[in-house]
């Protein structure tokens, strides 16, 4: 039974890996990706809480915080990342969703999101 279950994991780690995009997005593709996620509305709309210094931020809210010196705010990207994926760990009455933790927004969409807002 063993080599029975460990051969199904192998077959469906194949599979997994075989249907996997080739390549990963680009870093200027990841920022764009990120960028339409900030601002659209049917997915992250962080726009509509956080400011950010983008000419195409329009109506931007104010209820979380700006978007600005966000390399100097989060040296470390990786902390950035986790306070996207679930900020009511580290302040649990925070009004953001816990964008990762209730898969609000895939694993995909939040490092694009992060990517694009580290550069502000």
């Amino acid at each position: 039974m063993r080599k029975l279950t460990t051969s199904m994991c192998v077959t469906g780690l194949v599979a997994l890996l075989a249907t996997s995009p080739a390549s990963a997005l680009t870093v200027e593709e990841s920022i764009a990706e990120g960028k339409a996620v900030y601002m659209g509305k049917s997915r992250g709309n962080c726009i509509s809480c956080h400011q950010i210094n983008d000419p195409d931020a329009n109506l931007p809210g104010n209820q979380g915080p700006p978007m600005f010196a966000m390399a100097q705010r989060f040296p470390d990207k990786r902390i950035l990342r986790a306070q996207v994926w679930d900020a009511t760990k580290n302040n649990p009455i925070s009004i953001m969703p816990p964008l990762g933790k209730h898969w609000i927004l895939s694993e995909e969409d939040i490092d694009a999101v992060v990517e694009y807002i580290y550069q502000f």
